[in-house]
């Protein structure tokens, strides 16, 4: 069996991801910066010290997984600021842009030589991401960034399906966590099934879709 592989691993939706899918009895690789005490408490793998916002963390990961068969690789770590157009600063877009957008591509490149055919790839982004739905503006640096994630992840689903690795862009809906200040309407662990019902349904033919967790496709 193959190891499904979640980054941002320690709290939130990533603990709640890494908790259902521990309850599906799949071999789970929980990537995060620090442990936590939620997610030692769930006896699964734990890589931890894994900044994806540093480049070389992507090769540290890959090295630590190159015995491994990746049959899933679930992007959700993430950061948002969310700023006003007059607080917004160049050193806040770039922190987003690092982590949103560009360790997801970056990460699924050097992880690549341990996926084969029948693989998935999914990207927690955001509906905040999408230009068509957005009607209120503001939240520069995580828009953008996150608007970036899908672009890749369209350029990746193109990219990656020829090898039989299909990918989808998922929004986790309004989550109630740390990063929202524990504002939403759902919890992380009815986010988390939401989303697997998504990946378990995704099919090679249908890849590069930006889905609600609810199953709706979403305006880019």
């Amino acid at each position: 069996m193959g190891v499904s592989v979640v980054t941002g691993a320690n709290r939130g939706i990533g603990l709640a991801l890494v908790r259902q899918l521990c309850l599906r009895g799949a071999a789970v690789v929980a990537v995060c910066r620090q442990t936590s005490p939620a997610l030692q408490a769930l006896g699964v793998r734990v890589e931890s010290g894994i900044d994806v916002a540093d480049p070389q963390s992507w090769a540290v990961l890959a090295s630590r997984l190159d015995q491994d068969d990746i049959e899933l690789l679930v992007h959700n770590a993430g950061i948002g600021r969310f700023e006003s157009l007059e607080l917004t600063t160049p050193a806040d877009a770039l922190a987003q842009f690092q982590v949103n957008a560009l360790a997801p591509l970056f990460l699924t490149r050097a992880l690549l030589p341990r996926m084969r055919p029948r693989a998935k790839v999914a990207l927690v982004s955001s509906r905040m991401g999408s230009i068509g739905d957005n009607g209120s503006g503001g939240f520069y640096g995580y828009r953008m960034s996150k608007a970036a994630l899908n672009a890749a992840g369209v350029s990746l689903a193109h990219d990656l399906k020829p090898a039989g690795i299909a990918v989808v862009i998922l929004h986790p809906g309004a989550v109630r966590t740390d990063m929202t200040g524990g504002q939403g309407a759902m919890d992380p662990d009815a986010s988390a099934r939401g989303m697997l019902q998504r990946i378990d349904e995704l099919e090679l033919q249908a890849t590069g879709r930006f889905l609600h967790e609810n199953g709706t496709v979403l305006p880019w």
